[in-house]
Order: structure tokens, then sequence, then C-alpha cells
């Protein structure tokens, strides 16, 4: 078995779904967050499992990233230094979900502005940091503006650590 993290786009969930043979189902802070164990490896595959179950069961299309929890690990190791670090900002990992290449939303939100904002991007995740009193200023805080929004997720580093906690 496998354990996996999806995180679902723009609604906040709760309860489980047993119909797609996933096991230990749990979620975190009704935001969103569903862990839960398969044997299936294919992620786009469950991505596209879970958003079907969303749309049979509430009626409404919900993107939805899902991520082993062996990647995610991975993907923190590699955060930069920084991230996390400073007590007055915002420490966010905005997650692409797949078949959207994250290219596509890098070049759309444009160049970070190193005078308000870090930005870091590995693989499908953008480790983004920015002050509270600046964080209006960033590039990257325009991003619910953009034509791309509807193709990421965010979290934040607290999120992200609970997540990967309560997966252990």
């Amino acid at each position: 078995m496998m354990k996996y993290i999806a995180l679902l786009r723009g609604v906040n969930v709760g309860g489980k779904n047993a119909a797609l043979n996933f096991q230990n189902i749990s979620t975190y802070i009704n935001s969103s967050n569903v862990i839960f164990d398969t044997a299936a490896t294919d992620i786009l595959n469950l991505q596209q499992q879970c958003q079907a179950a969303i749309l049979n069961h509430f009626q409404i299309e919900v993107p939805v990233a899902v991520i082993s929890v062996t990647d995610l690990k991975t993907v923190l190791a590699h955060a930069p230094a920084w991230r996390g670090v400073a007590p007055e900002s915002k420490h966010n990992a905005i997650i692409v979900i797949p078949p959207v290449d994250p290219a596509t939303i890098i070049a759309e939100v444009g160049a970070a502005k190193p005078e308000y904002e870090q930005v870091f991007n590995y693989g499908q995740v953008s480790f983004w940091s920015a002050p509270l009193k600046t964080f209006s200023r960033t590039s990257w805080s325009k991003i619910t503006a953009k034509t791309s929004y509807g193709a990421i997720t965010i979290r934040n580093a607290n999120t992200i650590k609970k997540l990967i906690s309560l997966a252990e």
C-alpha cells in the first residue's frame, strides 16, 4: 500500500468515500486535504478517480492534485533554507495540478520581485515566502487574478508539515 495526499482545490471537505477502494482515509482541518492508502500507483488515474468521486457525490467539478507522501517528502527535502524562517511572513507551497505544466504558471505569474518575495520552484511545487507588510506588492500574490489560478492549490508551510506528520 502506498500513502497519498489529495489536495483538493477550492472546497472544504469532510467525510469519506469508500467506493474507490481507498483505505485509512482521513481529512485534515476541513481544508481539502485528504490522506489515504491505496495499492494503485498511477497518480493521474488517482487524480481522475478523486475528481470523478467528488463530481458524482457533490455534483461539482473540483481540481485535485494527488501526491505520494514519499514524493512530498522529496519535494520538502529540496525546499530552500529561507522557507518558513521569517516569523512575520507568509510561507506557502503552490502546487500545480496536472496536467498543467509548472512552467505555464511561472510564465503567467512572471518574475518574483526580490525586494518583496522569494520563490523557488521544484517539480510541481513553487515555494513562496513574503513578508506580511509587503505581501500585496508581490508578483505571486496576484496569482488569484490569473487565468491559470484554477490549476493550482495553495497550502501554507504548517499545513504541509502537518500533513506529512499525519500521514506517517
